[in-house]
This record gives C-alpha cells, structure tokens and sequence, in this order.
C-alpha cells in the first residue's frame, strides 16, 4: 500500500528547511524539542487572548526558532500584521515577557521579531484556519473548501488539495472529503510543496484540515 509521508520531512536539505535550528547533546535534545513546542504554543496562546479583531483569526504562517547559547531568537511569519500589534513595540515586548514567564532561563535572552507575509493566503497554515472557522460557525464544508481555493488562486500557487476528515456536517459515520485545484505533485522532491495538518473542535466532534499547495518547482 502507499505510505504517506509528511511532505516537508520528505523534503528536508532540497527544497525544504527546519523549521528550528540548533545544536544539542543528545541527552538535551528531547527537552529542547519540548521547549520548542512550549515557545509556540505560547505564542499561539498569547495571539488567542489578545486577538484585535472579533473574527477569531491568529493568522501565524509558521514561526522559526533558531538558538545559540545566550540567545534564542523567534522569528513569527504572520500573515495580518494588525491582529497582533497596534502599538507595535508594546506588543512584542508584552509577548516576550510573557514567553519568558512560560521557562525559566537564566541565562538565555529572548529576542522576537514579527515577519509580514506577503501572500497570507498561500500559506496552508492561514488557509487551514479560515476553513475552520467557517466549518465553526457552520457552512458547509464544500463550501468552505471551494472559497479557500478561490482565495490562493489569487495568490501564484500552481496548485492546491484540501482535505477534510471526520463528522463532516455532523453526521454519524466520519468521512474523508478532499478536493484538488491544479496539481499538487507529491512525489517529486523538486517540488516546492507546503504542507500543514490543523484540527478544530466543532460540536460534534474533531475534524482534521490537511492541505497541500504546489509552489513551485525549481
């Protein structure tokens, strides 16, 4: 049978690179992945709470860690700006010491910077949260699919698969409902492909959002 595999992974050192760059013992190396996470997650978090708009959109694209020994430095790609800082400097600097609370290191600086995307709507991360979103305030999930499509033709995507799984539109037996514009070639390692899987709480149970878009190929 065919396996799938996470496409960025399957990409790594070509068209792909990671998303945190550091060095570890291998001893340390599970507490920096967690740490890592507990740095997102915080973020996230925070973006939640202190959201300035009504739409409940975060609108975080991807956000980069790299660590050197007296400094970790977060980078936050972010596809509408306004959501998260009107007084720009006061934001972030709320956000570090907020981030600074989560663990407790002493002699490590905590250095943010936001990253404007240029095309939100390329980004799977930013899709997948609109269509659920949508899915939360129940539209129907084809719907939702056909206009996230509509909105990255818009931006110059050469492809784009979205796929729904579980009790879509509430019904008894969970299904899987995927839908694809252009081509999303997942097989050549070439091809410059995003990847994200994102899951949303709707009230009849959880629903995966996977999508897939072609970038391009280089």
């Amino acid at each position: 049978m065919g396996q799938k595999i996470n496409p960025l992974g399957f990409r790594l050192g070509t068209t792909q690179s990671h998303h945190s760059f550091w060095f570890a013992q291998p001893q340390n190396y599970s507490a920096g992945i967690q740490e890592d996470e507990k740095i997102r997650n915080c973020i996230k978090n925070y973006v939640q709470k202190n959201k300035r708009t009504s739409s409940g959109f975060e609108g975080i694209a991807r956000i980069q860690i790299k660590k050197r020994i007296d400094l970790i430095q977060v980078i936050i790609y972010i596809g509408f700006p306004n959501l998260l800082i009107e007084g720009r400097t006061r934001g972030i600097e709320e956000l570090q010491i907020n981030v600074q609370k989560e663990f407790h290191s002493v002699n490590r600086r905590l250095n943010i910077a936001i990253t404007r995307v240029e095309k939100p709507y390329g980004q799977p991360n930013i899709l997948a949260e609109y269509i659920a979103l949508q899915l939360k305030n129940r539209v129907s999930f084809r719907k939702a699919m056909k206009k996230a499509i509509e909105l990255t033709e818009q931006t110059d995507t050469k492809g784009i698969q979205v796929q729904i799984a579980g009790r879509i539109d509430g019904k008894e037996i969970a299904r899987v409902e995927w839908i694809r514009e252009g081509r999303v070639p997942l097989q050549t390692i070439r091809a410059k492909i995003d990847h994200c899987s994102y899951t949303t709480r709707t009230i009849y149970g959880v629903l995966g959002i996977k999508i897939w878009t072609f970038v391009d190929e280089e």
